[in-house]
């Protein structure tokens, strides 16, 4: 192919990033990717209370942020890293764990809208941080909402055999010469990065319903961990994108909308697995 042919085509697809929605869709997919075989693990180890708290301390994140006048995603994922790791460390020694993610997770919640209130600068409004603002998202949000996708797709699928080992069972892990912690701390740091880089598509109150709902929708179609993985993607895709054209045509929150959209998907998945349950009857 020449570069007469390729210049214009270039030009075109750059010119499509000059549309909002093209570049929602985009937002949606790139993180829905990350977030499926992310929120594979968090159903497996049963840590939706875990993605809750870390993601309510992105909003004491972005209260810092405007505090110090630093970067929000920076902001947020020094805040999702340290209640994460707090949580980890602490989890056993004071605290039963359901207790401790329990009053982190309601805790940080409070504690940002607090911080947010006497930090946050004329014009901001909070409901773009709770509920997400795709639809504003910027060519450089892109950048940064893909490039974190990535990092995390890339941490998930380097670890993704030890991962999977400490997560079913510890103790063939520890005997496989695999240290449990370091692949928990693995995870939180995988989790910390996505919330840092979904904070503005989704907000900090859905974020853990897009790493669950997607990965719970796809586990009665799944027949192996990675299948399971992929599907997760593909339905947190079709989720995002499904979500976008309700909210465009029904004129409702866009980042709701698309939460709304994978718990549908959720509801058509719990129907086959009762089907499937009488049809063995």
């Amino acid at each position: 192919m020449s570069t007469i042919t390729i210049i214009p085509k270039a030009k075109e697809a750059a010119r499509m990033l000059d549309d909002f929605m093209v570049r929602a869709g985009l937002a949606a997919v790139g993180l829905a990717l990350a977030a499926g075989p992310l929120g594979c693990f968090v159903v497996w180890r049963r840590m939706a209370y875990f993605g809750d708290a870390t993601a309510h301390a992105a909003i004491l994140g972005v209260a810092l942020s405007f505090s110090f006048n630093i970067s929000i995603i920076a902001g947020v994922l020094v805040m999702a890293m340290l209640m994460a790791f707090a949580v980890s460390a602490l989890a056993g020694r004071t605290f039963q764990m359901d207790t401790l993610l329990g009053v982190s997770a309601h805790g940080a919640l409070a504690v940002g809208l607090v911080a947010f209130a006497l930090t946050a600068r004329s014009g901001l409004g909070l409901e773009s941080f709770l509920f997400g603002e795709i639809l504003a998202v910027s060519r450089t949000d892109l950048g940064i909402i893909w490039g974190g996708a990535f990092a995390v797709l890339a941490l998930v699928a380097w670890r993704w055999s030890a991962l999977l080992t400490a997560t079913l069972d510890s103790d063939l892990a520890a005997a496989s010469g695999i240290d449990p912690r370091r692949e928990q701390l693995i995870l939180t740091l995988a989790l910390a990065v996505l919330v840092a880089v979904a904070i503005k598509v989704v907000g900090a109150l859905l974020i853990t319903a897009m790493l669950i709902i997607p990965a719970a929708a796809a586990r009665p179609f799944a027949r192996s961990p990675e299948m399971m993985a992929g599907l997760a993607a593909l339905i947190g895709a079709a989720s995002g994108l499904l979500g976008l054209a309700a909210s465009y045509r029904l004129d409702t929150p866009t980042g709701p909308t698309i939460v709304t959209a994978a718990l549908a998907i959720f509801a058509v998945s719990g129907i086959v697995l009762i089907s499937r349950g009488r049809a063995q009857r």
